[in-house]
């Protein structure tokens, strides 16, 4: 499909889901390559990443753990920029590396939150793989070690991303049409 209607909303295509597909063994190879010999844990941010660290951990050939932590800062397409944490992490971090696994950064803020939480965990590391990067959005200094693709500073629903919930089973990735 080259066009799609969530809600209320058109939407056209933008990223291919053949790319993603690659852009996800891309991410995994490099993750593999850098911890070998260890077993990192994956921390995955929900709703919005589930498809992506399925993918993800799929093409993983080390050993390693998953878990998931809720957060949101999302009302509809809007961000509120104010960031709510909704589930909390469960399993004990200190000492272990972590690998935050993110659908997508914009603001930042979220993320910026997230590892600043996270630092009082004292983790022996901490690196952030994120599939869909708004640069021209971004407004915080933190890094992403594991950058998928980077796009203009559009909504975009697919893979995960969502609407006010919908569109998360999209195969491809599509921006909405002004």
């Amino acid at each position: 499909m080259t066009a799609v209607k969530v809600k209320d909303k058109e939407f056209e295509k933008s990223i291919d889901a053949a790319v993603i597909d690659s852009t996800v063994k891309k991410i995994a190879f490099e993750i593999n390559r850098d911890y070998e010999g260890k077993n990192p844990l994956f921390l995955s941010i929900l709703n919005g990443s589930f498809v992506f660290a399925a993918d993800l951990v799929r093409k993983i050939n080390i050993p390693c753990q998953i878990s998931f932590v809720k957060l949101s800062s999302y009302s509809g397409h809007d961000s509120t920029e104010n960031v709510k944490e909704l589930i909390g992490l469960n399993e004990d971090i200190n000492g272990r590396d972590l690998i935050i696994i993110e659908d997508i950064v914009d603001t930042g803020l979220t993320m910026e939150i997230l590892l600043k939480n996270l630092e009082e965990f004292k983790p022996a590391s901490v690196r952030l793989a994120c599939l869909i990067f708004k640069k021209e959005a971004f407004k915080k200094k933190f890094r992403i070690d594991y950058l998928g693709i980077t796009i203009p500073n559009e909504f975009v629903v697919g893979y995960g991303l969502d609407y006010d919930g919908y569109g998360r089973n999209l195969p491809d990735i599509y921006k909405m049409v002004e």
